[in-house]
Parts: structure tokens; C-alpha cells; sequence
């Protein structure tokens, strides 16, 4: 999109080409690497209570974002997950319940629900 200067692109127009001959000359491991060092120089100049707001604010903009089924949904993933991928439990048996013998795909299922109440 010209911005009325025929010569002149706009800002707009010119970081999309940018990006599209970025991805074009770059694999997923250079997106990976950038990533990564990103994270790490948030990390140093962040503390703990950084972590903890910016986490508060996604939940709960998730919160007004989903339904109770979404949650429930992701419990049940969650669940799903953890569940085909145990050898031992948090408390030394293999059979998937914690200490007070709920599943861990129960849990998920349990806290999806409590969340959607929220």
C-alpha cells in the first residue's frame, strides 16, 4: 500500500517485506536461537514479581476471554497428557493418583471446572 508518494513506501508495507524476506532466509533454529536469547535477557532484567503480574494479567484475561468448557477442555488435555507419560507418581506408586488418590487427568478436570466458576 502506497502512502501517496509513489517513490516512497509506507512504514506498513515495509516491515511486511521485511519479515517475508526474513522468513525466507532463516529456519525455524534461527527463530528458535533469537527466541531463546530474548528470553534470557528478559529473565535478567526482570525479577519474580514481573513473572507473577504479567501471569496474572494473561489469566485473567483468559477469564473473559473462555467459557467453562474451554477450561474444562485443557483440564482434560492436561490430564491426558501427564497421565500416557508417568512412570511414578508424587507419591512412589505408578498407578496415577497423588497422595489423596485423585488421577491427575481428575485434578485437571476438577480445576478446569473451579476456574470456569471464577
Amino acid at each position: 500500500m502506497r502512502n501517496g508518494n509513489e517513490d516512497k513506501m509506507s512504514r506498513e508495507e515495509a516491515g511486511r517485506k521485511g519479515g517475508e524476506a526474513t522468513s525466507r532466509n532463516h529456519d525455524r533454529e534461527f527463530y528458535q536461537e533469537i527466541g531463546r536469547k530474548g528470553g534470557e535477557a528478559t529473565s535478567n532484567s526482570h525479577d519474580r514479581e514481573f513473572y507473577q503480574e504479567i501471569g496474572e494479567k494473561g489469566g485473567e484475561a483468559t477469564s473473559k476471554n473462555h467459557d467453562r468448557e474451554f477450561y474444562q477442555e485443557i483440564g482434560r488435555k492436561g490430564g491426558e497428557a501427564n497421565s500416557g507419560s508417568r512412570s511414578r507418581d508424587s507419591d512412589g506408586e505408578g498407578d496415577g493418583s497423588d497422595r489423596d488418590g485423585m488421577s491427575r487427568e481428575e485434578a485437571g478436570r476438577k480445576g478446569g471446572q473451579a476456574r470456569s466458576r471464577d
